[in-house]
């Protein structure tokens, strides 16, 4: 969770912070190349995300993916693209991070991620299922959570730069809807065929502590994004200026 919440954000923090408004001209040289690796990065890590095995293996090559929607806003280098990739690292802070605690709280009853393990949790854990969806449908980018704003925002941006860039990651968009939503299904329609699962509980007390403010987060930034838009747009035009400034 500390990972894919907090650390996996220095990156685009850095080149926010340091690349684009210390280093504008090397910036807007590598723009096709970032670019590129966004891309790849988008589609590549849904792949392999889709063949994964391991609940927690499938979310941290989620967030991999995510992440290329970050970098790509970053180097469109327009306000849209920026505002994006700014909501996009602090709602998949959310979003990710709750994701992961979601397996947790499978792995604390069963002690083991193992997805084939799993199946028809909605019939033991309603609650728990819930939840789990929601997180599952702001990880898609479903419109009125947190992940849709800050995907359409990073997209938009990239689309005024190069529309070929912006429909390479439309399809990982797809794609993370593969991914996440036959990772959802598995685990959590059909029938209990594990007996193992018998007794398993709903979520409890403590559970319900680390879950409610999430929820209310992912819900929040994505019915009301202008709370969060708001408070970075003097930012984000300070550091378009300063890139574009430099364009060539």
């Amino acid at each position: 969770m500390v990972l894919a919440a907090i650390l996996l954000k220095m990156g685009g923090y850095g080149f926010l912070r340091f690349s684009l408004p210390m280093f504008p001209e090397a910036s807007h040289y590598f723009t096709p190349f970032v670019f590129a690796l966004s891309v790849i990065a988008i589609v590549w890590a849904s792949l392999v995300a889709f063949r994964q095995l391991d609940m927690k293996k499938l979310i941290a090559y989620s967030s991999v993916a995510h992440m290329g929607f970050v970098t790509m806003g970053i180097f469109a280098g327009n306000e849209q693209g920026v505002q994006g990739a700014i909501f996009q690292m602090l709602s998949h802070g959310v979003i990710s991070g709750a994701l992961f605690l979601c397996v947790g709280v499978v792995y604390d009853r069963m002690h083991t991620r193992e997805i084939a393990f799993y199946g028809g949790l909605v019939n033991r854990m309603p609650v728990y299922a819930a939840v789990f969806m929601l997180f599952t449908m702001g990880n898609v980018g479903l419109p009125g959570t947190s992940g849709f704003p800050g995907e359409i925002l990073t997209m938009v941006g990239a689309f005024q730069i190069n529309a070929w860039v912006a429909a390479g990651a439309a399809l990982g968009v797809i794609f993370s809807a593969a991914y996440a939503l036959t990772l959802y299904r598995k685990v959590a329609f059909g029938n209990i065929e594990n007996p193992k699962l018998d007794k398993i509980t709903d979520l409890d007390a403590r559970e319900w502590v680390q879950f409610v403010p999430l929820v209310i987060a992912t819900l929040i930034m994505g019915l009301a994004p202008a709370y969060v838009l708001d408070f970075t747009q003097n930012s984000a035009q300070t550091i378009v200026s300063q890139f574009a400034g430099a364009a060539p």
